[in-house]
């Protein structure tokens, strides 16, 4: 990355002796540059790498008031996060939502991102304005030196070094920052690849199973016998909400129905495994059975009861959550090159038999004795022997008391 094209004209109210200032030594560049690429900053995370080089190139001379890491990511609620650093002050992190990026929009630090082209602003500078963002308002920097952080493909991150020094960075200086500029990008895209691997895999398959993953458990057939407590939960007349309404509407109410369900479970230690159309599989492992029955229980007030105020456009949307407790095999499944990961088992037949007797019986909310018998609960109620296809005998259902006459 050449800079010189950007501060041929604006040097000389920085450096009015037209020396470019006192060189910086270059066994301290190198030093610098060893440290970006070392086994230390490598282990640490956003905060300990703008600390540790802010750290560093004030050490070498560098007046640097200011650093800032502005890191794009992929993410379906962040558009990127903002590691800030000053002197003897703790470092601040900011995850931007998508609609932030208004916020930047016209300012010095949206254009290096879009252009991949550095830049040296002022703080009178009028056409590209930074000082209204967040980490350098009211901080009484001169100047900034926003770098591009630009990585093989994906979005463009970005650095910026910022001074209070009435003359600006000298052009020694500057050519510091250049010189340590690649390794910084390298350092930086080695965390915007980490953490969009792991926002990727939690987004779309959970924490637990991402977990398994990044472990190396990937081979077809790897399958994990575990003990769960298990909810299933199915938003009620779905057919009939998706014949009557246009899709953009049903589209919206399934976005409602699954920001209540999903935060739910999540909230409670409970991870989910799959969307199926308008049902939600999620499944609690504890090595203590009752409080992973608890969890789901919980879980399951918090859905009916956020799901009962819920209301769009005049149309309402209840669910009704089957409960079990048992024994599942977690792991891989598929074919080759394109596996899944889910949970197969008797069990987890029986939970769907249950889900279906909820609409038969006119139930919110269905479990097994199983799971009756870790719930720790004294509102629960029996519903009668059932016969739930598949299976040969007869199985006891029970509701919540509070809930038991009503699916609706």
């Amino acid at each position: 990355m050449d800079m010189n094209t950007i501060i041929q004209e604006p040097m000389s109210h920085r450096d009015p002796a037209g020396k470019g200032g006192r060189s910086v030594d270059p066994a301290s560049i190198l030093s610098v540059l060893e440290w970006l690429s070392g086994d230390e900053c490598h282990s640490v995370d956003e905060a300990g790498l703008v600390a540790g080089l802010g750290r560093r190139l004030r050490q070498i001379g560098l007046p640097v008031d200011r650093l800032t890491l502005h890191l794009m990511t992929l993410h379906p609620e962040i558009l990127g996060r903002t590691v800030a650093w000053a002197p003897s002050e703790p470092v601040e992190i900011h995850d931007r939502e998508h609609g932030m990026k208004m916020a930047f929009a016209a300012s010095a630090l949206r254009k290096v991102m879009e252009s991949r082209e550095p830049m040296i602003v002022d703080a009178d500078d009028q056409m590209w304005p930074w000082q209204h963002i967040d980490v350098f308002e009211g901080r009484g920097l001169v100047q900034l030196v926003i770098a591009p952080l630009c990585n093989i493909d994906g979005p463009v991150s970005a650095a910026v070094f910022a001074t209070k020094r009435s003359s600006g960075f000298t052009l020694s200086e500057i050519h510091v920052i250049e010189r340590i500029l690649p390794a910084l990008r390298n350092s930086c895209e080695i965390r915007v690849l980490r953490q969009a691997e792991l926002s990727l895999l939690d987004t779309y398959i959970g924490p637990m199973t991402a977990q398994r993953i990044l472990a190396g458990r990937i081979r077809q057939g790897e399958i994990e016998t575990m003990e769960a407590a298990l909810l299933l939960c199915d938003l009620r007349g779905f057919t009939e909400l998706s014949n009557r309404l246009a899709d953009e509407k049903v589209l919206e109410l399934l976005n409602a129905y699954f920001d209540i369900v999903v935060p739910a479970i999540t909230s409670q230690g409970g991870e989910v495994l799959k969307f199926m159309g308008d049902a939600v599989l999620a499944f609690f492992p504890s090595s203590d059975a009752t409080m992973a029955s608890e969890q789901a229980l919980a879980a399951t007030d918090q859905i009916l009861d956020d799901l009962a105020k819920l209301e769009l456009g005049g149309v309402r949307i209840g669910a009704s959550v089957a409960l079990h407790y048992g024994k599942v095999s977690y792991g891989n499944i598929g074919s080759g090159r394109r596996l899944d990961f889910t949970v197969i088992g008797s069990d987890v037949n029986l939970l769907s038999r249950i889900q279906t007797a909820c609409g038969a019986l006119g139930k919110s909310v269905l479990m097994s004795d199983a799971f009756r018998l870790r719930a720790g609960t004294k509102n629960i109620v029996s519903t009668k022997l059932h016969h739930l296809k598949g299976f040969k005998d007869p199985i006891e259902l029970f509701t919540l008391a509070e809930r038991g006459g009503s699916a609706g």
